[in-house]
């Protein structure tokens, strides 16, 4: 998955220094003890432990068993912690850590066999069912599994941290080259909003023969797979083959690059600004709630909410891309040679059980002629191939954002209680 967070969001739910709620007052901190310690607050960013902080001259880092001194003392501003239970800001910091992680470990590890059906079925015009439904889905992803393994649906993976970092490097690149702004100020103009919108869609045509790299990758079957030359960086081989048009020779049917960068930086556009729109709303109406209902005592409250907007943003924003992102895929594997799994389940081969497969032939004059095409052939429907897939997704995303927030304010409750 490129950037879709809004400039205050790191992705691990911490908010950066620009952020108006950056430096609020968190259950734990300095600012509900006595009067007389408050002149002591926190100069770095580590975790509340003990040498954690920075210490003027002829100080000395104060341990455990000290008892609280008086005002001006070294051990002046301390409390002894329980022993076995770790201070709150620490425990604070961890539960925003730890939800950060669980959101990045699904959307780019478990969410990868969603993407890789997902594109499978958009691809697969041959299909009779669409798995519309996440029912039928997960039921066909269960018997390829079963059939070629698990690694046939976490194909492709590494190539698609690599088009991230591609990503990520060229839109770094280009903000230093161009004054094309990589971020938006609070108050921005609409030069500056344009600006940036096209320093997104720059960043997915540098990123375009990559990501079909990438793509074929993922759809590839694996019975047809050759162990031997595949390998991590056969992306970007085959990127810099798809660029220059040399290697191995493709079929008459692909498509040059240049009649897919109008389509490409359009659906990064779209996505990037259905995205952001939808999270910043969430994120306005949640603090808007908040003002009226506070509940200073939820340290989860600081974290938390950034992660469910992103992802409500992701979702809407793919939802409404879908049909777009279909055709783009049909059209960056047009010509490829690429063989790949039947999406309508297994069948009987011989003795065993293998998964059909199936060849990708088809014949797009361009990207307006596939939009009619699918839309002729396969009816709307055809534009949403393996929408149930992305409804899996989502819903395993939110499922483990709600259990990990769940055990996180457990855990804080706790270790408040002892």
């Amino acid at each position: 998955m490129a950037s879709r967070r809004p400039d205050s969001f790191d992705g691990l739910g911490f908010r950066g220094r620009d952020d108006p709620l950056y430096g609020a007052s968190y259950p734990g901190r300095s600012s509900g003890g006595p009067a007389e310690l408050q002149h002591h607050h926190w100069v770095t960013t580590p975790p509340d432990i003990p040498g954690s902080r920075n210490l003027h001259h002829g100080e000395r880092t104060p341990q455990y068993e000290e008892p609280l001194g008086e005002p001006g003392a070294p051990g002046a501003g301390w409390e002894a912690p329980q022993p076995g239970v770790p201070p709150a800001e620490q425990l604070n910091r961890f539960a925003g850590f730890g939800i950060g992680l669980v959101s990045l470990f699904t959307e780019n590890v478990l969410a990868h066999p969603c993407i890789v059906f997902r594109r499978q079925c958009q691809v697969n015009y041959h299909a009779r069912c669409y798995h519309l439904t996440p029912f039928s889905a997960v039921a066909v992803m269960y018997s390829i599994t079963k059939a070629q393994g698990p690694k046939a649906l976490w194909k492709g993976m590494g190539s698609t941290f690599i088009v991230h970092g591609i990503s990520l490097g060229a839109e770094g690149i280009i903000s230093e080259l161009t004054p094309l702004p990589r971020e938006l100020p609070h108050r921005w103009s609409w030069k500056q909003l344009a600006g940036h919108l096209l320093l997104k869609g720059l960043t997915a045509v540098v990123a375009l023969p990559f990501y079909c790299a990438s793509l074929i990758e993922t759809v590839q079957s694996e019975i047809v797979r050759d162990e031997a030359s595949s390998g991590l960086l056969d992306c970007l081989r085959e990127g810099f083959t798809r660029l220059f048009g040399v290697g191995a020779p493709h079929s008459r049917r692909l498509l040059p690059l240049s009649s897919l960068l109008l389509p490409v930086a359009l659906h990064a556009i779209l996505r990037y600004a259905i995205a952001t729109s939808i999270q910043r709303a969430a994120l306005w109406l949640h603090q808007r709630s908040r003002k009226q209902r506070s509940d200073p005592s939820n340290p989860l409250d600081a974290y938390f909410p950034e992660l469910a907007a992103a992802w409500a943003g992701s979702l809407v924003a793919d939802i409404v891309v879908f049909p777009l992102e279909t055709a783009l895929h049909r059209l960056g594997l047009q010509g490829t040679r690429t063989i790949i799994d039947a999406t309508d389940g297994v069948v009987a081969v011989g003795s065993g059980g293998s998964p059909m497969v199936l060849p990708v032939n088809t014949q797009y004059d361009g990207f307006s002629d596939c939009l009619h095409a699918i839309r002729r052939k396969e009816g709307r429907a055809g534009f949403y191939r393996g929408f149930g897939a992305l409804a899996a997704q989502y819903a395993l995303h939110g499922a483990l954002l709600a259990a990990a927030r769940t055990l996180l304010r457990l855990l804080l409750l706790e270790g408040r209680g002892c």
